[in-house]
């Protein structure tokens, strides 16, 4: 519970940050993700920015946006791929876990029992929360949030080369795909084919994978 809250909190602040509009244009400032309200256009996620602490802030729909980086985090706009329905918004923003030439996209927000959604935090890398991308429960595991016992919110995770051709990763493709992905680094291939990192504790393989590009 702690964690959920403060990963709520965390998705409150201003962060330093920059967004790429549509036109290509990149502006710098300071970015607050999940901001309260309502976007600027019906069913679309958005974000809030201001240029320093003197300016006052706007907000910017994903139709607005290419792009845009919240500390080491980057997001892309994205629409929910073939028949799948996101839970908030049909046209939002998901995180760019892996950058690689096939990549690891995670959003939050699919649809649950209850048909609500959540959104994705930077800084925390993957889980469940509310408000926020979420706190400590990795790989698409659908916990219940809020009253009544019936609503699931999860986060899933895609790949792809780009956000128009990102399909979800599941368990019966988890081992494939992450081999294919993580193939230059044969420990961390090995540790997928055993079973050591399967898609519920896929936050550990991200780790480890980035570990072994480092050289530890």
């Amino acid at each position: 519970m702690l964690m959920i809250v403060s990963a709520k909190l965390y998705a409150q602040k201003w962060q330093p940050g920059r967004f790429t509009d549509v036109k290509g244009n990149i502006e710098i400032g300071f970015i607050r993700l999940n901001p309260p309200g309502k976007g600027p256009i019906k069913n679309e996620g958005f974000i809030e920015f201001k240029e320093d602490n003197k300016s006052d802030p706007f907000k910017l729909s994903a139709s607005d946006l290419r792009s845009f980086v919240v500390g080491k985090d980057s997001f892309v706009v994205a629409h929910a791929p073939g028949n799948e329905t996101w839970a908030r918004n049909e046209f939002d923003f998901v995180k760019v876990v892996l950058d690689e030439d096939v990549k690891l996209y995670v959003a939050g927000g699919v649809m649950g029992h209850g048909g609500h959604g959540i959104a994705i935090e930077p800084g925390v890398s993957t889980g469940v929360g509310t408000g926020g991308y979420g706190a400590g429960v990795g790989g698409g595991i659908a916990i219940p949030i809020g009253g009544g016992g019936g609503t699931y919110e999860k986060l899933v995770y895609y790949y792809g080369e780009n956000t128009a051709k990102m399909k979800r990763l599941t368990n019966q493709n988890f081992e494939d795909v992450m081999s294919d992905m993580m193939g230059d680094y044969p420990d961390v291939v090995d540790k997928i084919h055993a079973k050591v990192y399967i898609l519920e504790n896929i936050d550990r393989l991200i780790a480890y994978y980035k570990q072994a590009k480092a050289g530890k």
